[in-house]
């Protein structure tokens, strides 16, 4: 997208269909300083990643324990409104089968929204990454390709409504992956989109 800049703090909401969505996010978000708001349980169990979300400043929320992932995403929020990092949330809460988009849990992104009140919000939308896990994480298979669509910062104002802007999220992300499955993706706008083969990078 041409007004998604390097080196700028954003919230960057994002469906999710892999745990490979991670460090594909991360190459290509890596000026913004991408930090994860994700899961406790993906702290553990994951080659490479999980050693990451534990000790790369990321958030990593119990679910079972509202009051204290609020303050966990605050406390990211407080980092971003210093132009320290970008937060990155999955708001499907889970990683959606066959790609298909999931609803959206918004208590985490709402907060996330009234803690960075003037923070852009951009909507990146991934596909096919869920086919990586295909064999059930290893041997990666080849041949696929990752699409990566970077959208267009929203800005924000005073007094809006979060409850919009969420959906106004997931409309995005839901049109650019029937763009990509039906018809194709748009010329007229194709923000930043990014075909990534499997196993370089």
């Amino acid at each position: 997208a041409p007004g998604f800049r390097p080196r700028t703090s954003y919230l960057v909401v994002a469906n999710h269909q892999s745990m490979f969505d991670i460090p594909i996010l991360g190459a290509l978000l890596f000026s913004n300083f991408p930090k994860y708001i994700s899961k406790r349980e993906l702290g553990r169990g994951i080659p490479s990643v999980s050693y990451n979300l534990r000790r790369g400043g990321h958030v990593l929320i119990d679910r079972g324990d509202a009051p204290s992932a609020l303050v966990a995403i605050r406390e990211l929020a407080g980092r971003v409104r210093l132009g320290r990092a970008s937060a990155v949330i999955f708001p499907e809460g889970t990683r959606a089968r066959v790609g298909e988009l999931g609803a959206f849990r918004p208590a985490g992104t709402r907060a996330l929204l009234d803690a960075a009140p003037d923070t852009p919000v951009v909507a990146v939308t991934v596909d096919e990454s869920w086919r990586l896990l295909a064999r059930n994480m290893f041997p990666v298979p080849w041949g696929v390709r990752v699409r990566v669509r970077i959208g267009e910062p929203i800005a924000r104002r005073p007094g809006e409504d979060r409850e919009a802007l969420i959906e106004r999220v997931r409309q995005e992300i839901a049109t650019t992956l029937a763009s990509w499955r039906g018809t194709g993706v748009t010329t007229a706008d194709p923000g930043a989109l990014r075909d990534l083969p499997a196993g370089t990078g």
